[in-house]
């Protein structure tokens, strides 16, 4: 069993609902009520997404790195 290790961004949107997003995997992502909910959500969707990958011989992406960048106007 492997072990991978992702960063998750989580923003609120205009109706109050938390998405979640995993910018390593194109396209997973999910929203929820709580910001729990979407974390947990997209656990689940992270599992599929790499199951999916394996089943069809395609590699899993891993991060480089993750910054974070400060821009005052």
């Amino acid at each position: 069993m492997e072990t991978y290790n992702f960063t998750v961004v989580i923003e609120k949107d205009e109706d109050g609902r938390y998405v979640a997003v995993c910018p390593a995997l194109q396209g997973c992502y999910t929203e929820g009520t709580t910001e729990k909910e979407s974390l947990e959500l997209l656990e689940d969707a992270i599992k599929l997404h790499i199951e999916a990958r394996r089943a069809n011989g395609e590699p899993i992406h891993q991060e480089v790195g993750t910054s974070k960048i400060t821009v005052t106007l």
